[in-house]
């Protein structure tokens, strides 16, 4: 686990109490910090509360003897990490005093009330990247990638951490993939931490200084959180400005917001990333356009990070990509099933769509807009499209001019007609363009749906 003796005796507030939210307690008590924690779901709350210690008070401090191994252990704090810990919504209770309010990321900064109550009081609202900001100063000497970007922000960081391994660099994998950063145990010296950031990550810090930053690209998403599309994309450009001077920044061009973002920056720090005509054959989980822009960024940040070409070909080569990514789940009868359900919008849906000949796609759920226009470039690909979800009627009437269309309303029901439709050579690919929420808890148990309906074809 990672914590800060800094935290020792401050005060935190912390709302939302999921993986992170939890991970993010346990680390501050390890610090020594006085923590009140909330969430609504009681059940998380309840399985926090064996940390302030059997048969005592909700606001008690926590002997060191109760904490787990991992909260006592010297290295994290030398004092022996004792905190307390108390359970209040911060909405309820006066936050003055408080040292800060630390939220999950999807706590809505522009319209909830606690943010605002916390700005009133002059507190500042921070994240578990900001914290493990602050406890960078008290580990072993390493290096932080941040990756940003609307789409293939996952495959970039999974990429870059495979690419270290292959080489031989103790690294991390964090942020908004794998396991909380601060849950992990800190790297030895010269490791490097490669953490996924999403803007939202990056509203909540403010003192992330990234040996090398990575912008893949900024197409409209998350407007809900933000003051138009440029809100968003400045809160992607300021991973660039917490970096000091020298560090390096790569970053994809392709869009104008990422160009404008890239001139902004000193020419002898920067790297642009074009994708053009290049050869991908090599890397078989890496195919289609999007893919080759996530390599070129792998390959100029492990640059950066010095490591030998040697090392970076062989793993882009063994890189075996990410569960609902572009990920080939299985070939019958000549017909490959292929599981992009992390594509929730149109941006992260039409390299998909460039990346196969001839397509049988499985579209809609929730929708983050009215339209489809990102992916109409490469509606040629498409042999008969398969609606689903929410959005399934109206995405229906859009693409009907265009292309066969089925509205068949649920996964299983496209999987089975797309696999009774396809031909040796097709691929039946679900990319939905939609967020999940209208069917599934998420992407992840929509591609696991995916690929339970493929399993049960005969």
């Amino acid at each position: 686990m990672i914590a800060s003796p800094a935290w020792r005796g401050k005060r935190f507030a912390v709302l939302g109490l999921a993986r992170s939210g939890a991970a993010t307690v346990r680390a501050l008590l390890a610090g020594g910090a006085e923590v009140v924690a909330w969430d609504s779901d009681a059940a998380k709350r309840d399985a926090l509360s064996p940390l302030r210690g059997e048969g005592q008070s909700s606001s008690a401090t926590l002997p060191t003897a109760l904490l787990p191994t991992s909260l006592r252990s010297a290295t994290l704090s030398p004092q022996g990490g004792r905190g307390s810990l108390s359970f209040a919504d911060p909405e309820a209770i006066d936050l003055t005093g408080f040292d800060g309010l630390i939220v999950s990321p999807g706590v809505p900064l522009n319209r909830h009330p606690v943010a605002a109550k916390a700005r009133a009081a002059g507190i500042p609202i921070i994240g578990d990247i900001e914290l493990f900001a602050q406890a960078r100063a008290t580990l072993p000497a390493h290096k932080v990638v941040g990756i940003t970007g609307t789409n293939g922000k996952s495959t970039t960081t999974a990429l870059i951490h495979h690419i270290l391994q292959i080489a031989g660099v103790p690294s991390l994998m964090g942020g908004n993939i794998g396991l909380p950063i601060l849950a992990q145990e800190p790297l030895p010296e010269g490791g490097v931490y490669v953490l996924e950031l999403s803007s939202y990550q990056i509203d909540l810090t403010c003192s992330l200084d990234c040996d090398v930053a990575v912008l893949l690209n900024i197409t409209p998403d998350h407007l809900d959180r933000y003051d138009g599309f440029e809100g968003y994309a400045a809160s992607k450009a300021r991973l660039f400005a917490m970096q000091a001077p020298g560090h390096a920044a790569v970053i994809g061009i392709d869009d104008a917001a990422s160009a404008a973002i890239a001139r902004s920056l000193a020419p002898d720090i920067l790297t642009k990333i074009e994708p053009g005509e290049m050869d991908q054959s090599r890397w078989p989980s890496l195919q289609g356009p999007h893919n080759a822009q996530n390599a070129l960024a792998a390959i100029a940040t492990c640059e950066a990070l010095g490591i030998s070409d040697e090392a970076i070909e062989a793993g882009l080569a063994s890189f075996t990509g990410l569960p609902h990514r572009m990920e080939r789940i299985a070939t019958r009868d000549g017909v490959a099933f292929v599981n992009d359900s992390k594509a929730t919008n149109p941006e992260s849906t039409a390299p998909a769509l460039a990346a196969f000949d001839r397509i049988h796609w499985i579209v809609g759920g929730k929708a983050k807009g009215a339209d489809l226009d990102a992916c109409r470039p490469h509606f040629g690909h498409v042999a008969r499209a398969y609606t689903i979800g929410e959005a399934g009627p109206a995405f229906a009437a859009l693409l009907r001019d265009t292309m066969p269309v089925e509205e068949v309303g649920t996964l299983a029901a496209a999987v089975a007609s797309a696999a009774a439709n396809a031909r040796p050579g097709d691929t039946v690919l679900l990319s939905p363009a939609c967020a999940s929420f209208d069917q599934f808890r998420d992407f992840e148990q929509r591609g696991d749906a995916f690929r339970a309906a493929v399993e049960a074809l005969r």
